[in-house]
């Protein structure tokens, strides 16, 4: 490495100071189901700054690998959209079959893996070719999406077959299917691609699998004091890089589980607003941000403190939420 006399490196720190552009602030993205926009969040003044039209009923997104560009589910509009970040306009739209619901993007940054819920399809397409490269038939509803870190496998949710159906990424096919509890929604890996957590709604529960054997190694169920059994239904999960923690929010009972990620004790419930559906971390996993869908808001919690420390109103039907620097 080129070391330069403490007074040079000193200089260069001024020159490069007094060139630095003003600081870029850290900007969540909201789908509005029910008003067919995106709410802009700015993060450090825990404000919606913009609100963006785009498509009918847009509902899942998901961040290109250089956060220049957003993918956006616009389910009754039959498309996924593509907007540019930095003008917020909408670049060009993908095929994508009927209804996307949920998509996942592959490491390579290029095939987007989409589940087409009224068709009982994965549709995979090259965002940059912008053709569909396969149409590979899953269980009925499918809904959750996601591809393992290493790119090898694709997984997808059927809510109504109750079973999490596993694509070979290579072949493009379906090489097998794990029955979980009813109507499972969203799935995640952990950071190392050993485990895949699945959410049951209507089951009440989230499956812990093995990816290696396909097959269930732990079940989360989940009580809270004063709400009935029946509320609780488990849709989006999140975990924490650091493999510590996993946040499930419950839905109707109006609570994000946080959970041991390691021993699968549950450590608290915290109240949020009205039908907790899906969520975000903030870039340094310090904030988790939850769409509550039926009171129109999200809500921050501050993970340390495990506690909501904001409210914020957004569109009606807010579904899903992205974070980006």
């Amino acid at each position: 490495m080129r070391r330069f006399p403490l007074p040079r490196q000193l200089a260069l720190a001024a020159l490069l100071s007094l060139g630095a552009g003003p600081a870029v602030a850290e900007l969540a993205y909201v789908s509005n189901e029910k008003d067919d926009n995106l709410s802009v969040i700015d993060l450090d003044r825990l404000e919606v700054v913009d609100t963006i039209a785009v498509g009918k009923r847009p509902r899942g997104l998901a961040l290109s690998s250089d956060r220049r560009l957003l993918y956006i589910c616009a389910s009754d509009s039959d498309t996924v959209q593509v907007l540019d970040l930095a003008t917020r306009e909408i670049l060009h739209e993908l095929p994508s079959g009927e209804d996307p619901e949920q998509f996942a993007l592959h490491p390579n940054d290029r095939w987007l893996f989409i589940a087409n819920e009224d068709d009982a399809l994965a549709t995979v397409v090259d965002t940059r070719s912008r053709q569909v490269l396969a149409q590979i038939d899953v269980g009925v509803e499918p809904e959750g999406m996601a591809v393992s870190p290493d790119g090898r496998l694709a997984v997808n949710t059927s809510e109504t077959t109750n079973m999490v159906h596993w694509i070979d990424v290579e072949s493009l096919a379906l090489v097998d299917n794990t029955l979980v509890d009813q109507r499972p929604r969203d799935l995640v890996f952990n950071a190392d691609g050993s485990l895949l957590w699945v959410s049951a709604e209507i089951g009440g529960t989230v499956s812990i699998i093995d990816v290696a054997s396909r097959e269930i190694r732990h079940k989360l169920r989940f009580a809270i004091r004063g709400v009935h059994p029946d509320k609780v239904q488990p849709v989006g999960v999140e975990l924490t890089d650091d493999g510590r923690y996993a946040f499930v929010a419950l839905g109707p009972a109006n609570h994000v589980a946080i959970v041991d990620a390691r021993s699968y004790e549950v450590l608290d419930y915290l109240l949020v607003g009205r039908r907790a559906w899906h969520m975000a971390f903030d870039t340094d996993q310090r904030r988790l941000l939850v769409t509550n869908g039926v009171s129109g808001d999200v809500s921050v919690i501050d993970i340390a403190e495990r506690k909501v420390t904001k409210t914020l109103r957004v569109g009606r039907f807010p579904w899903d939420v992205v974070v980006t620097p």
